[in-house]
């Protein structure tokens, strides 16, 4: 069991509660284990978003249980979660989420300053990051000055910078072209075989499908199915 990362026991996250309930997640059992590259899939309202927001503590189960590394962030105080999150979850998300007024590097090297880490360990972490991500050149652009794919690139140095158990992924590739989806994808390939972080996707790109080792299919808010890589598209 210790190479269980994630692990949610019978969730469910209900709109409408008190008239007609609307599941967007409905009773789901999930383990999700040290070094998958698994991709979530599944038509639009199927509730892939839902459970990564879920998954990564940004909304909270209306049933069941969540544990990440053995802690059950669904018990945690709101002040105590967003310090679990800091420290534990790395966001990649498909609007880039950027701020916009900082660099490349400067965001990238935010979240670590909220972690308390030394300027020694900051610029030695962003070298290396940044090395990673092919985008040592570009460390002091703004996002303005970045195309899509550059930071979209950015966004996974800034999830990479704390450390953290896994990485959520919300339809990364969806704004970028082929050439950027792809070196992105190359990139997010590496740091699982070489550094075994973990990847959970959550796409309609089949570009990513075909990438991911471990294929779960969600339908109305449930799992469908769970598979090795499959070539059925789900786009639009």
């Amino acid at each position: 069991m210790n190479d269980i990362v994630i692990d949610t026991h019978n969730i469910s996250r209900v709109y409408n509660p008190t008239t007609i309930p609307v599941y967007a997640i409905k009773n789901l059992h999930l383990h999700i284990r040290r070094g998958e590259f698994t991709a979530l899939v599944g038509p639009s309202g199927s509730g892939k978003t839902t459970l990564l927001n879920l998954i990564g503590g940004l909304d909270k189960p209306d049933e069941g249980q969540i544990v990440i590394n053995g802690t059950d962030i669904t018990k945690l105080s709101p002040g105590k979660l967003i310090d679990f999150r800091l420290h534990n979850i790395g966001f990649v998300f498909q609007s880039f989420n950027l701020i916009p007024v900082l660099t490349a590097r400067e965001n990238a090297e935010f979240i670590m300053l909220l972690q308390g880490i030394s300027k020694n360990e900051r610029d030695e972490r962003i070298k290396q990051l940044f090395r990673q991500v092919d985008l040592e050149e570009q460390i002091e652009r703004r996002p303005s000055e970045l195309s899509g794919g550059q930071q979209q690139r950015v966004a996974v140095a800034r999830a990479l910078a704390s450390k953290p158990q896994f990485i959520l992924a919300d339809e990364p590739t969806a704004n970028l072209d082929s050439k950027s989806a792809s070196n992105l994808l190359d990139i997010m390939n590496k740091l699982n075989k070489e550094e075994n972080i973990t990847f959970l996707f959550s796409t309609h790109d089949q570009r990513v499908i075909d990438r991911a080792r471990r294929v779960i299919t969600l339908v109305d808010g449930q799992i469908a199915s769970d598979t090795e890589p499959i070539m059925t598209s789900y786009a639009h």
